[in-house]
């Protein structure tokens, strides 16, 4: 019995969806046989596809869409606003009326290592891997490995050349 569960009613979830205790699922959509760790938060609007892992501690905002077979690590956090405010420039309180959301991808494939920041207005490209504790700034080709702070071009999938893109 699952005790410690936050899903919402609006929730869409797939098949055979598996979700562990202390997570809190609101307004969102979940693909077929997707895993969904421990202290999970995943907001309205974001999308998760089919055979996906979600990794513990890890928190997808609104606008934030995964394809079908990505693994995410544990403690990524994904990120919608670029220059995020609590008050507007005449100090009043913002509210969603004050701010767009700014959309991210994770194409199919992808995976993200544990601790990493995505920033909004990115696409991670198809089989592509994020390094653990990067920070992506910019989008990333299909079929590369990135790393770092800023995340940068690392190689190729299968490629042992190790060059970083100037």
């Amino acid at each position: 019995m699952r005790c410690h569960q936050n899903i919402a009613p609006d929730v869409r979830l797939g098949k055979d969806v598996k979700v562990c205790d202390y997570v809190n699922l609101y307004g969102c959509e979940v693909g077929d046989y997707t895993n969904i760790g421990t202290f999970v938060e995943i907001q309205r609007n974001a999308k998760v596809g089919r055979n996906c892992r979600i990794s513990t501690h890890t928190f997808i905002c609104e606008g934030v869409t995964i394809e079908d077979d990505v693994f995410i690590g544990h403690g990524v956090t994904f990120v919608n606003d670029t220059y995020p405010r609590a008050v507007s420039p005449e100090g009043c309180v913002q509210s969603d009326k004050d701010w767009a959301i700014e959309l991210t991808v994770v194409k199919r494939g992808a995976s993200i290592g544990s601790g990493a920041t995505i920033l909004p207005n990115v696409t991670i490209g198809e089989n592509a891997i994020v390094g653990a504790g990067s920070v992506v700034t910019r989008s990333v080709p299909d079929n590369v490995i990135v790393a770092g702070n800023p995340a940068r071009f690392l190689r190729c999938i299968g490629s042992s050349d190790f060059r970083e893109e100037q």
